[in-house]
């Protein structure tokens, strides 16, 4: 009977282990700006768009609103920025869970 027992409980661990384990999303650095305006993505209006691999996606999580002026000289529909976002592309719109823009950088000096 001990026997019988040890065996389920090892088993069930090992059922347990062998579950689908999810995924952490990864943190990754992208361009971010207006889908409109600088992505050239059809739009009805501005709305925040981010660029992973060289293809464009609307952001559902966040919006331009939360990031400043969109229209100010380093606004997203001004300029492209870049972020470190942290999300998945579902149904080809950027899901975010995090989204922080990076500031800008200043040009090189020659």
């Amino acid at each position: 009977m001990k026997k019988i027992f040890l065996f389920l409980l090892l088993f069930s661990a090992a059922l347990i282990n062998a579950q689908d384990k999810k995924e952490q999303p990864k943190t990754q650095t992208v361009e971010a700006s207006c889908g409109q305006c600088q992505f050239g993505m059809p739009a009805k209006g501005c709305d925040l768009a981010v660029r992973i691999d060289g293809k464009s996606y609307f952001v559902d999580g966040t919006s331009l609103d939360q990031h400043g002026d969109a229209h100010a000289e380093d606004g997203f529909c001004s300029a492209i920025r870049k972020a470190e976002v942290t999300g998945a592309v579902v149904d080809n719109r950027f899901k975010a869970t995090a989204f922080k823009l990076l500031p800008l950088t200043a040009p090189a000096k020659k």
